[in-house]
C-alpha cells in the first residue's frame, strides 16, 4: 500500500486545521473484505458517520445494522464523504474502481490501505496528484481481528496534511506512524516487515516438520518454539548495530563457519522433509565463507542479500 506524497493541504475539501477526524465528518470506505470491514466497524463504533461500499452485495449488512450507510455504487460512496478509505484486492483493482471517479475524488482526501509495491504506490500517488486528490498511503501491520486493539499499527506515507488532519481517526485502527512525503515508504516498510515474518514462519514450519516423524505434534513443538524464538528476537538490535557499523569482525559474534547449517540439512533429509527453507539460509552463509569471510560474524549474510549480483561485498 502506498501513498502519494503531494497532498494539497486542503485534501478534504474543507478549511484545514479544524475538527480533525471529527465524528460529524462523513467517511467513506470502499472495499469490505475482512480488513475493510474491520476498518469500517472501528469507525462506526467510534461514532463516525460512515458510508460503505463493496462490489459484491451483502457484505455491508452487518455494518448497516450497526449504523453505517450502504452506498449502491462506488461513486455514491465517494460523493458521500470528504475522506475516502480504499481497501481493495490489489493495485489493479484500485485503478479499476477509482479511475472512473477521478473527477468526483478531486478535492477529497484519499487514504489507500490496499497492499501495493512501493513503485505501485508512487504510481497511484502521481495519478492522484494529476487528478487533484490529496493522497495518503497506508500499510496495515495487523490482522483484521487486531484492528483497534493493542498491538495493531498502521504505517503511512504521502500527504502530511491528510495525515495530520485525520490522525485521530487513523489512530482508531492502531498506532499510526508517518514516514514522510515519499509515497512508497509505507509500502516498503510494510513489505519488509512481512518478509521478516514469513521467513520466520517458514522456519517454524520447517522445525515442526522435522519433529513430526518422531510423533511430536505441531502444537507441542509450538509450545517450545514460541518462547525460544521470542527470546532470539532480542538479537535483532545487536545484529543491526553490527550491520550499521559495517564491521563484521567485532568481538562477541558467532562466526559464519560456526553457523554452518550442514547438520540441520542432514537431519532434515534423514527425517524425510524438504530442505528449501534452511538451504536458503545455508546458501547465504556459504557465499560469504567461500569468499573468505568464514571467521566473521553471522550478520555478514546481510551482504549476500544486499548485493545478490556480486554475491559478496569487498572483504572488510
Amino acid at each position: 500500500m502506498t501513498t502519494d506524497g503531494n497532498g494539497n493541504g486542503n485534501g478534504n475539501g474543507n478549511d484545514s486545521g479544524n475538527g480533525s477526524g471529527r465524528s460529524d465528518e462523513r467517511v467513506s470506505v470502499l472495499g469490505l473484505g475482512a480488513m475493510g470491514s474491520a476498518l469500517a466497524d472501528a469507525l462506526v463504533k467510534a461514532g463516525h458517520a460512515t458510508t460503505v461500499w463493496n462490489r459484491s452485495p451483502g457484505k455491508a449488512d452487518g455494518l448497516v445494522a450497526r449504523g453505517a450507510e450502504a452506498a449502491a455504487t462506488a461513486g455514491d460512496a465517494v460523493r458521500a464523504g470528504r475522506l475516502v478509505i480504499v481497501c481493495l484486492l490489489d493495485h489493479a483493482s484500485v485503478h479499476e474502481v477509482l479511475d472512473p471517479l477521478s473527477r468526483e475524488l478531486a478535492g477529497r482526501a484519499l487514504v489507500n490501505v490496499t497492499t501495493t509495491s512501493p513503485e505501485q504506490s508512487r504510481e497511484l500517488a502521481a495519478w492522484a496528484d494529476r487528478a487533484g486528490i490529496a493522497y495518503l498511503d497506508g500499510g496495515i501491520m495487523a490482522v483484521p481481528q487486531m484492528i483497534g486493539e493493542p498491538g495493531s499499527s498502521v504505517l503511512y506515507s504521502g500527504s502530511a496534511d491528510v495525515f495530520r488532519r485525520y490522525e485521530p481517526l487513523l489512530d482508531l485502527w492502531g498506532t499510526s506512524t508517518y514516514f514522510g512525503e515519499d509515497p512508497g515508504l509505507a509500502s516498503l516498510y510494510d513489505l519488509a516487515l512481512l518478509a521478516s515474518m514469513y521467513v520466520m514462519f517458514a522456519g517454524f514450519m520447517h522445525g515442526a516438520a522435522m519433529v513430526a516423524p518422531a510423533g511430536v505434534t505441531a502444537g507441542e513443538f509450538a509450545a517450545m518454539a514460541a518462547p525460544w524464538l521470542t527470546a532470539m528476537t532480542g538479537s535483532f538490535r545487536e545484529y543491526a548495530e553490527v550491520i550499521d557499523g559495517g564491521d563484521y569482525t567485532v568481538e562477541g559474534q558467532q562466526s559464519l563457519e560456526f553457523s554452518d547449517l550442514g547438520d540441520i540439512l542432514t537431519a532434515s533429509s534423514d527425517q524425510g522433509v524438504g530442505t528449501e527453507a534452511v538451504a536458503m539460509v545455508q546458501g547465504l552463509i556459504r557465499r560469504q565463507i567461500d569468499a573468505g569471510h568464514g571467521a566473521e560474524g553471522f550478520a555478514r549474510i546481510f551482504e549476500s542479500i544486499r548485493r545478490p549480483a556480486q554475491g559478496v561485498s569487498p572483504r572488510t
